[in-house]
């Protein structure tokens, strides 16, 4: 059993630090999302099995310093702020477009963002458009557009769509600040294209003015590379706290977020037809 053991935490040793190999292959950042089961599974075999010698501590250390790196990068910056957005991947068959309408009325935020609009859920804007009448529709496929609708005015010109599908972008005039507003919805890192869309996006902050608000789908933890150099380029902070937004089997999974320059708070939403839960932000800029 002790060979069986030591078989198992190498395993687990070996895929916990490859997790943290996001800069050298997106596979890297895709294994993230694995790690806290992982560490924790490594902490399980560890506790039963106990290996000795001099070594013997060091996958419970390992293990342990992955958790704490976990929750070091969610930490949020938490603190409510005065613009309010309100987040959420439709799923590009949801039909309840007249629910989400009416869930938005109510809620009254300033600003939306929104991921896979689809031919089945477009109607949702026309119906919001006496509410928020600027809006931005990036329709990169007939199940999977982008759209960012506002109370406020856009700033004339200022609306964009990424080459492919990334983000939809623009300058919103508010009462609270002028900021570029970004909603995103990126692939899974691997074996799927995320870093091109990353690119994409990296190139387009570096071509404008802050401050920037982004939100959306990223399909990634907030403990990835790929999150922590969104931060860095965009100057901005997690709002929190974390909340898983979808569930693969039985693990949540924190890909929603929500990014601002002053952080802020978030409350997780219904589904609402939806595969993924909503996120509600109250943001400082």
């Amino acid at each position: 059993m002790t060979v069986i053991a030591n078989l198992l935490l190498g395993v687990l040793a070996v895929i916990l630090a490859a997790g943290f190999g996001g800069g050298l292959h997106p596979a890297g950042d895709s294994l993230a999302v694995f790690r806290v089961p992982v560490a924790a599974a490594m902490l399980l075999v560890w506790l039963i099995w106990r290996p000795r010698g001099p070594w013997g501590a060091l996958p419970a250390l390992f293990a342990a310093a992955a958790m704490v790196g976990v929750i070091v990068a969610s930490v949020p910056r938490v603190g409510a702020g005065p613009l309010r957005l309100y987040q959420r991947n439709l799923l590009h068959t949801n039909t309840a477009a007249e629910q989400l309408a009416e869930d938005i009325r109510t809620r009254r935020p300033d600003v939306v963002t929104l991921q896979e609009v689809s031919d089945r859920n477009a109607a949702l804007l026309q119906m919001l458009a006496r509410d928020y009448p600027h809006q931005v529709l990036c329709p990169f496929s007939g199940w999977n557009g982008i759209a960012i609708l506002s109370r406020y005015p856009f700033r004339p010109g200022s609306d964009s769509c990424s080459e492919r599908r990334s983000f939809a972008s623009a300058r919103v005039v508010a009462p609270q600040g002028v900021f570029r507003l970004y909603s995103v919805h990126l692939y899974w890192p691997w074996p799927h294209g995320q870093v091109p869309q990353r690119d994409r996006l990296m190139a387009d902050l570096a071509a404008q003015d802050g401050p920037f608000v982004i939100a959306g789908d990223f399909n990634m933890v907030p403990w990835s590379r790929t999150l922590a150099e969104l931060r860095r380029a965009s100057g901005t902070q997690l709002a929190g706290p974390v909340r898983a937004t979808r569930w693969l089997g039985g693990l949540p999974l924190p890909i929603d977020h929500v990014l601002a320059p002053g952080g802020g708070r978030v409350k997780r939403l219904d589904r609402l037809g939806s595969d993924h839960a909503g996120l509600w932000a109250e943001i400082g800029l």
